[in-house]
């Protein structure tokens, strides 16, 4: 029997905050820019993504501190901090001091796994200790443990005139409930169950198992076991906060050239959702564009969706300033409310 839809309790986006290499300042600005305008609207988060060597926000902790003084409601969260390129101990004071300065919301996700063309960049990365480097589960752990105010050192008090702790320094209580893992597999949303942590997914989840002769996996079927083991592991259950990520771009408002635009993006994206991507086959969901309605209908079709009541919908890569506020005050004024939500504020 298929689950009937929560109403939409939490509404978020996501960007990646591309920027111009010769001139970065006006790509920062527009994200900082745009993160305000989710306030305005009653969003509820906003989230951006992490890309190193890239043109798109290389350090999103720097720039959600920039973001946490130019807001004062809307929760402001990573997806996703690979931890394959940070120190557990530096990032959990970083995240710490940010959640401090936010007032309490900063919502971390964070991933696990070798750097992206590790190959290339170890040298520069871990020039003595690339070999050593753990970059599975124990890495996480180690963070969450720091964050979470488990001692970093037997060491602690007063050393002349400098005192010293044995955690992780500010501690910020709340923050390690409010972590979440970037997961696109049955082993990652155990994982996250396991630890305790939220669960973030995405337009991307893995195609385990056998491939079925019948046709194509299913990639929303895939989802809702990822979910569901993700609950099953997790200690409270049903209640564990999940958030769904996908590609949803509403046109309500949008000019004609804009839909064209938006139309022609996804087209050109949905020849890799037919079948699983590369060795480690990789599904892809496909974008999902039109009006409110239209979104709200396949969205109440989607297994997985039906299971969620947060989402932070992902903001196509490479539009215009103006398309994403075309999109978010649609998503804010439309969409969301035709999914069940209100907005915060």
């Amino acid at each position: 029997m298929p689950s009937i839809p929560r109403p939409l309790r939490r509404l978020g986006f996501l960007t990646i905050g591309l920027f111009d290499g010769a001139d970065p300042g006006p790509g920062h600005a527009s994200t900082l820019e745009i993160i305000e305008l989710g306030e305005r609207l009653g969003f509820d988060s906003a989230w951006v993504r992490d890309r190193h060597l890239q043109y798109g926000i290389s350090s999103p902790v720097a720039v959600l501190a920039a973001a946490s003084q130019r807001t004062r409601r809307i929760e402001l969260g990573t997806a996703v901090i690979p931890l394959g390129w940070e120190n557990p101990l530096r990032l959990a004071e970083d995240l710490a001091t940010v959640d401090i300065l936010s007032g309490g919301r900063l919502n971390p996700g964070v991933s696990v796994g070798p750097p992206m063309h590790f190959e290339d960049v170890r040298q520069a990365l871990y020039p003595d200790t690339a070999d050593r480097e753990d970059f599975g589960p124990e890495r996480l752990r180690r963070l969450l443990d720091l964050v979470r105010g488990r001692p970093a050192t037997a060491f602690s008090g007063t050393e002349g005139f400098e005192v010293f702790s044995d955690v992780v320094q500010p501690h910020s209580p709340g923050l390690g409930g409010r972590l979440w893992y970037g997961g696109g597999s049955l082993g990652s949303a155990r994982r996250a169950g396991e630890y305790g942590m939220n669960l973030l997914t995405s337009s991307v989840v893995k195609a385990e198992g056998p491939q079925d002769a019948a046709g194509p996996p299913d990639f929303a079927e895939i989802q809702l076991a990822h979910i569901r083991a993700f609950r099953a592991h997790h200690p409270d259950r049903e209640a564990a906060r999940v958030s769904q990520g996908l590609v949803v771009i509403p046109t309500d408002s949008a000019s004609p050239a804009q839909r064209a635009r938006y139309e022609r993006y996804a087209a050109e994206r949905l020849p890799r959702t037919a079948s699983p991507q590369g060795p480690g086959r990789l599904l892809f969901a496909p974008d999902l564009v039109g009006t409110s309605d239209e979104l709200a209908e396949r969205l109440h079709a989607h297994a997985a969706f039906r299971e969620v009541d947060e989402v932070a919908f992902a903001l196509p890569f490479s539009f215009a300033h103006e398309d994403y506020v075309q999109i978010l005050t649609d998503m804010a004024t439309k969409l969301g409310p035709a999914l069940g939500w209100r907005p915060a504020g």
